[in-house]
């Protein structure tokens, strides 16, 4: 019988030419970042709050003080608040390779440690970012010795000019949903949301907030659409789903925040940042309210992270899954392939 412990000689042997190509992808991406004038700095990835998003698990321990006394703390599920502080500080373009840790994430696209490549750009429009990411999967596709991106027997071509369309569009289009019209302003209105999704065959729990039907709608009906062929750039997210990000200045319904699809698979998450502190704590607070109403728990605040939006210049900021990229590339079955030690 064959070994499938992948520190067992004849694994690693299997797996080391997708790991090698690995390290190259992550140093051309590094060469086209220094090209850019960027910084890359190392986040602690230790913090007194994990985020603030309802559906996002964090790692929690509790560090011990010279006194014996212990404090809450948890791993990160992202670098952003970090980030965004050094900002503050007069930072303008930054970059980190960190790892994160999201519990309740385990499968072939989810581990519950990954490799999160986020960068900022003061002073520039939210697009521009689709523009790196454009660049940076064209880079690590060369590096990897390959043209095509690939996730079971989907392809995408890399190399090809990227699809740019907005949720409201997306959702009318595969799931025949007008969402705008199930928001008022930046409220959500369930029930406008709810009527549309069961017209339209999508099941319907009675305690589903809007939020949890959006999610539904956009993973079963919108999301296995979105990056075959080329690379989409799914675009102005309505802002009851965009807590971190600015409003459109043309519709307060929509926020700059956009995701980046290929072959079916989210490879990266970006926004015109939000940097008003009372705005931001108001929707931190509300998104804590839902998790206290789904999962009985909530995490507390990040007050130096509040205090540093007062600084923050305008900035732009993306979140990319480079472990998602290194399987897209490589062709590999999921994410355990790809990273040099798996989570046990």
């Amino acid at each position: 019988m064959t070994d499938s412990r992948w520190w067992s000689p004849s694994r690693h042997a299997d797996r080391r030419p997708i790991l090698l190509a690995r390290n190259r992808m992550q140093a051309a991406i590094r060469a086209f970042l220094a090209g850019e004038d960027f910084v890359e700095v190392d986040p602690a990835a230790l913090a007194v709050s994990p985020g603030n998003e309802a559906h996002l698990h964090a790692f929690a321990t509790d560090a011990i003080g010279n006194d014996g006394l212990g404090r809450r703390m948890y791993l990160h599920t992202s670098p952003e608040f970090a980030m965004k502080k050094l900002l503050a500080a007069g930072e303008k373009r930054i970059h980190a390779f960190a790892h994160v840790w999201r519990n309740r994430e385990r499968g072939p696209k989810h581990s519950p440690e990954f490799t999160m490549l986020e960068w900022y750009r003061v002073g520039e429009d939210y697009a521009v970012l689709m523009e790196d990411v454009a660049e940076m999967v064209r880079l690590a596709c060369r590096a990897a010795g390959t043209d095509v991106l690939r996730y079971n027997d989907i392809t995408c071509d890399p190399f090809a000019p990227f699809e740019r369309v907005s949720v409201a569009e997306a959702f009318r289009r595969h799931a025949g949903i007008d969402l705008l019209a199930t928001l008022n302003g930046a409220a959500a209105v369930r029930p406008a949301l709810a009527a549309q999704a069961s017209a339209a065959g999508i099941r319907i729990a009675e305690d589903d907030s809007w939020s949890d039907i959006f999610s539904r709608i956009l993973s079963e009906r919108v999301e296995p659409h979105l990056g075959h062929g080329r690379i989409t750039v799914l675009d102005r997210y309505p802002a009851a789903e965009a807590a971190l990000a600015r409003a459109c200045t043309d519709d307060p319904r929509e926020a700059e925040r956009f995701e980046v699809y290929a072959c079916g698979v989210e490879l990266a998450n970006g926004f015109g940042e939000l940097t008003d502190s009372a705005e931001q704590r108001r929707r931190f607070e509300a998104e804590m309210d839902e998790k206290q109403r789904v999962y009985g728990e909530r995490y507390p605040l990040d007050e130096d992270f509040l205090a540093a939006l007062a600084l923050m210049p305008e900035a732009s900021g993306i979140a990319l899954g480079f472990d998602r990229l290194v399987m897209l590339a490589t062709a590999a079955p999921g994410i355990d392939a790809v990273v040099w030690t798996p989570v046990g």
